[in-house]
């Protein structure tokens, strides 16, 4: 076994921490001021300054793996799983530092999808201006009226009349709509349901701007809104689009939503690692600067049992989605889906153990805007639910063990 990173991925993974050194990390505090001034669904400048320095730097798309779809315009920069994994943990030490790189949710899910399963006309119309940059997207599956972990709950109707098909429903966790630039959503529903189980939903291109495609509300995330990024209620109502942006067919929603989990999970988990790694060192930091009772806090051996703890816990984490990512490039998806499943669920709850200790090493500066550990902790216990609940990701983990003594 080699637990070294490629020579090739650690020429990425440097050229990506130089540009978060020199362009990132500086700008961090105008990124939290332009967020916070005027209105709170717009575009930040701070953003569009430097996007073409990331593009002029070659670290542009690099989520776009090697793939048997990783061809002609639609070719990505030609990185493994297991080569862009830690370029996705350096991003996420700083939440919006993907979108610098055209690397962000639900972009990067919805690309994929679209170079896997789009028809040439798709690709052209939304792949493009996506992997440009020039817009944004949005992913519409859960609905507030069903329990949603159960995906065959879904009730939104895509229902063919003539030369288009009509879509109504309810969505909610609609994230990236708040984003001005987006300018498509991709859709989950049901065509016919009275198929098989699996075979009722597809999934269909609707653009934002199509007349019955109504932003009910924005969501707020324990109480952080999240934009401009944010993630919206939304209504469908007698939404016409035409035959032609139905993805793959008729009833092939199922197989299209899997095809999209396993990369997008080694990004998320990725991500959640830089997030550990951040309040990990933002704790170290302050409890080698703080006193009380006569003594550094980092003295105090309380704090050393907490410091080992999340490194091991961080370690962990990071060897299993590194495997997991592993898999995905020598044996496949279908195969790793094991691994997947468990990185699902140990890497949030590290991360929301990790943080939630480095809150308590700031004490009343945790829980406040001062230090980002509060937003930071709410992102990540929100991943138990949004990349899946614990509990089908468990489930799934204890059938595949206990199959093997059938």
């Amino acid at each position: 076994m080699n637990f070294e990173y490629s020579d090739n991925g650690k020429a990425w993974l440097e050229r990506v921490r130089a540009f978060m050194e020199q362009h990132i990390y500086p700008n961090e505090a105008r990124y939290e001021a332009e967020a916070h001034e005027g209105d709170r669904w717009k575009v930040l400048p701070v953003i569009e300054e430097l996007k073409p320095l990331a593009k002029k730097a070659g670290l542009w798309n690099m989520f776009l793996n090697i793939c048997d779809h990783d061809t002609g315009e639609w070719k990505g920069p030609g990185l493994t799983n297991l080569e862009y994994a830690p370029l996705a943990e350096e991003m996420g030490r700083v939440g919006w530092s993907s979108e610098i790189f055209n690397c962000s949710a639900p972009d990067t899910g919805n690309m994929e999808v679209l170079r896997t399963y789009g028809t040439e006309a798709q690709k052209a119309k939304w792949l493009r201006p996506l992997m440009d940059g020039t817009i944004r997207s949005a992913f519409l599956m859960t609905e507030p009226g069903v329990a949603s972990s159960d995906a065959t709950n879904i009730e939104t109707s895509i229902v063919r009349d003539g030369n288009e098909y009509v879509i109504n429903g309810r969505k909610w966790w609609s994230s990236g709509a708040g984003d001005p630039r987006c300018a498509i959503n991709i859709v989950m529903g049901k065509t016919d349901p009275n198929a098989p189980r699996h075979s009722q939903q597809s999934q269909i291109l609707v653009p934002m701007d199509a007349p019955g495609v109504t932003k009910l509300r924005a969501l707020k995330v324990f109480g952080y809104d999240d934009a401009p990024h944010g993630h919206f209620e939304m209504l469908l109502e007698n939404v016409r689009v035409p035959l032609e942006n139905i993805i793959l067919g008729e009833g092939r929603g199922f197989e299209i939503a899997q095809g999209r989990l396993g990369p997008g999970r080694i990004h998320h988990c990725m991500r959640s690692i830089g997030a550990a790694e951040s309040a990990l060192e933002k704790m170290c930091k302050r409890l080698k600067s703080r006193v009380a009772f006569g003594r550094p806090v980092s003295d105090q051996g309380v704090w050393h049992e907490r410091i080992a703890d999340a490194r091991i816990a961080i370690e962990q984490a990071r060897l299993l989605t590194l495997k997991a990512a592993y898999m995905m490039d020598t044996v496949g998806n279908k195969a790793a889906a094991r691994e997947i499943a468990m990185i699902k669920v140990i890497v949030p709850n590290m991360s929301t153990m990790v943080i939630d200790m480095a809150i308590q090493a700031h004490g009343g500066g945790g829980v406040c805007q001062d230090f980002g550990l509060a937003s930071s902790y709410a992102g990540q216990r929100t991943l138990r639910i949004a990349d899946g609940p614990d509990e089908v990701h468990r489930a799934a983990i204890a059938k595949g063990e206990l199959r093997r003594y059938n």
